[in-house]
C-alpha cells in the first residue's frame, strides 16, 4: 500500500502526535482542566501502532505482535492512571504550569517528542510492506517485553493499593516489589521498550537504526530528567528526617530490582556503573532541606507529588 507521506511514516507520525498533543493542550490551558495529560500521552502511542499498522497495510505477524503489545500495555497504564488522577482529584506537578502558557507548552511539547520518539520502533516496522520470518530475537523480546509490563503493573498496583491505606500516611512505599526496588515502575517502562527494540531489530536497514533512539529516550528521560530524580528529591524532603527512611535508601536499589541482602554488599563502584544507582539520588541531608522540614514535621504533602512521568 503507498504511504501518503514519506515511506516510513515518520511525516504521518509526527503529524498525528503534534495535533494529538496540540488538541489536549489547548483543553488544559482553556479550562485549566490537567486530568488529560497522562490519558493523552498514553492513548498517544495507542494511535500510533493503530495508524501506522493500517496504512502500512501488510499485517505480518512481527507487525501485528508488535502493534498488539503496545495496545495491551497502553490499554492498562492509560485506565490506571486516569483511574489513579480521577481518585486524587489534581496532579500537582501543573500547580506552576497552569496559569503560565509557555510552561505549559513546553511539557506538552516534550510529550509529543516523547511518544513519536518512542514509537519508532514500531512505526518503522508497520511501514515495512516485506518482513523477516519471525526467529528468536523476536521470542526474547516479547519476553522481555511481557515480563517487564506484568512488573510495570504489579508494582503500580502495590504502590496505588499502599497509599490507599491508614498506614501509609508519612511513609515512602516499601512494600511488595519496591522492596527490591525503589523505582520497580520506572525499571520496567524502560525495559518495555527495550524488549519491543529487540523484535524491531529483524526489520531495521541502515538508518533505521536510529530507532534505537526509542529505548534510550525513555531510558535517560526517566534517569535524568522526569523519573527518579524528581521522585528521589521530593522523597528525601518529606521523609529525609523520618526513622528507616535512611535504611531503606542504603538497601534498596534504586532501579534494578535486587533482593537487599544481596544489594548491601555490592560495591559502591559496582552500583553506580552497572546497577546506575547514581550519587545524585543519594545526596545525603542538605542545610535548607533539614530546615524545611524542622518547620514543618507533620505536614504531608499530596500523593500527587509522586505520581509518575508517562510523558
Amino acid at each position: 500500500m503507498t504511504n501518503p507521506l514519506d515511506d516510513r511514516l515518520l511525516a504521518l507520525t509526527a503529524i498525528v502526535t503534534v495535533a494529538f498533543q496540540l488538541s489536549f493542550f489547548l483543553i488544559t490551558y482553556a479550562l485549566r482542566f490537567d486530568k488529560v495529560t497522562d490519558f493523552a500521552g498514553t492513548t498517544n502511542f495507542l494511535l500510533l501502532a493503530v495508524i501506522t499498522l493500517t496504512v502500512g497495510g501488510a499485517y505480518k505477524p512481527r507487525q501485528i505482535v508488535l502493534s498488539t503489545c503496545v495496545f495491551v500495555w497502553g490499554v492498562r497504564l492509560c485506565a490506571f492512571l486516569l483511574y489513579r488522577i480521577l481518585l486524587w482529584g489534581e496532579d500537582r506537578r501543573f500547580d506552576d504550569k497552569r496559569n503560565n502558557v509557555a510552561r505549559l507548552a513546553a511539557f506538552w511539547i516534550l510529550q509529543a517528542v516523547w511518544v513519536w520518539t518512542v514509537s519508532l520502533p514500531i512505526t518503522i516496522v508497520n511501514s515495512k510492506e516485506v518482513s523477516k520470518p519471525l526467529n528468536a530475537l523476536d521470542y526474547v523480546g516479547w519476553g522481555i517485553f511481557a515480563l517487564a509490563a506484568l512488573l510495570e503493573a504489579v508494582a503500580d498496583q502495590q504502590k496505588l493499593n499502599f497509599k490507599n491505606t491508614p498506614q501509609s500516611r508519612g511513609r515512602w512505599t516499601d512494600v511488595g516489589v519496591w522492596k527490591w526496588s525503589r523505582h520497580p515502575n520506572f525499571f520496567a517502562e524502560m525495559t518495555v521498550w527495550w524488549g519491543l527494540f529487540l523484535s524491531s531489530i529483524n526489520d531495521l536497514r541502515g538508518a533505521e537504526f536510529a530507532a534505537i533512539a526509542s529505548p534510550i529516550f525513555i531510558t535517560l528521560l526517566l534517569l535524568f530528567v522526569s523519573g527518579i530524580p524528581i521522585l528521589e528529591k521530593s522523597w528525601d524532603e518529606k521523609y529525609g528526617r523520618k526513622d528507616g527512611y535512611a535504611e531503606w535508601k542504603n538497601m534498596t536499589s534504586v532501579l534494578i530490582p535486587i533482593p537487599p541482602s544481596l544489594y548491601v554488599g555490592i560495591p559502591k563502584s559496582i552500583k553506580s556503573t552497572l546497577l546506575l544507582d547514581f550519587k545524585m539520588y543519594n545526596p545525603g541531608p542538605k542545610p535548607d532541606v533539614d530546615q524545611a522540614i524542622t518547620k514543618k514535621p507533620t505536614e504531608e504533602t499530596s500523593l500527587v507529588e509522586e505520581a509518575k512521568h508517562t510523558a
